[in-house]
């Protein structure tokens, strides 16, 4: 074969073996997208099919009904909806704060020597399992509150008409509030590290900019690196908000396991997870269990509003900087 039909056919040859590779890795990527299509919709179906009889028995009572009487089977997901709400609350009211603190820290006035060691802390908090979180708030922390902190915002809060109903009732020291501070601790090290990881892909140019027309380093965060980092910011906190709404061992430990509100945080109370744990084992019959799995399709619906809603939140952003720009 002359070497000019040589080197066209070890062209074509390649060209070929190149075009079969680019199909495969099409048809893989696709294959795994429908895979994740496939999942979620069989985890929709199985919590769909397994809540029905619930649904169909209280229907829209389910929701609104505090009462959760195994014996009489009566069941409603009032008082577990409340708890997880409101325990993700008290962490995000504490965790999101801390956090964008740290991350500018870190990435602006942390000294070169103790920004390693702050970095493998917050990663290392990371990597604790929720179980320890649990242990660690049932034996260290809710004695503590107990003995030394809630007493005293008993007694701050009585004198103050909207607030003493918030720190009313003995100091158990487990409870919701033990339940939110246990929750912030376990999500403060996810949205940390996303908040560190968009400040530091702030343009340089545009700090060394505000700073050479003489603003503050106050400024330069909050007028530089928040509005060129929002839409991390926005991700990391949903990313720390989704791991509290469905965190259940280390809330199991510490909440308190009430079925019931109350307006009190001091007070015992209980969360969608918390409630399938402690109770899907011991569950007998198939309304209870079912019930149970109702709790379960709430629990992904409230996850699901709260993805829709980042996106949008996303989106808004993202036009509006396309505006300004």
């Amino acid at each position: 074969m002359p070497p000019t039909a040589r080197s066209r056919h070890s062209t074509r040859a390649l060209m070929s073996r190149e075009a079969r590779i680019e199909r495969a890795f099409r048809g893989l990527t696709l294959g795994s997208a429908v895979t994740v299509l496939v999942l979620l919709s069989g985890i929709i179906a199985t919590l769909v099919h397994g809540s029905w009889p619930a649904l169909s028995a209280f229907k829209l009572q389910f929701l609104t009904t505090e009462i959760w009487n195994p014996v009489t089977e009566k069941f409603g997901a009032l008082a577990p909806l409340y708890g997880t709400v409101v325990t993700a609350t008290i962490a995000m009211l504490i965790a999101i704060p801390l956090a964008f603190g740290i991350a500018i820290f870190l990435t602006e006035t942390c000294p070169r020597w103790l920004r390693g060691p702050i970095s493998t802390g917050i990663e290392l908090l990371a990597a604790v399992p929720s179980i320890v979180y649990g242990i660690w708030g049932l034996f260290v922390l809710a004695p503590l509150l107990q003995r030394h902190v809630q007493p005293w915002l008993i007694d701050v809060a009585a004198p103050i008409p909207g607030i003493r109903m918030l720190f009313s009732g003995p100091p158990y020291g487990i409870g919701v509030l033990t339940a939110g501070l246990v929750l912030a601790i376990m999500v403060l090290p996810f949205i940390t590290s996303v908040m560190r990881e968009v400040f530091r892909m702030t343009p340089i140019a545009l700090k060394e900019a505000a700073y050479g027309v003489g603003a503050t380093q106050w400024e330069v965060v909050w007028d530089v690196v928040v509005p060129a980092s929002r839409v991390g910011i926005v991700g990391g906190v949903m990313l720390g908000l989704g791991r509290a709404l469905g965190e259940t061992m280390a809330v199991t430990f510490v909440i308190g396991n009430a079925h019931r509100i109350s307006s009190s945080l001091l007070a015992p109370g209980t969360t969608i997870s918390a409630a399938i744990a402690n109770e899907f084992t011991e569950a007998v019959g198939d309304l209870y269990t079912s019930s149970l799995i109702s709790l379960g399709l709430l629990l992904f619906v409230i996850t699901f509003v709260v993805i829709a809603a980042a996106r949008l939140l996303l989106l808004r952003l993202e036009l509006r900087t396309g505006r300004m720009q």
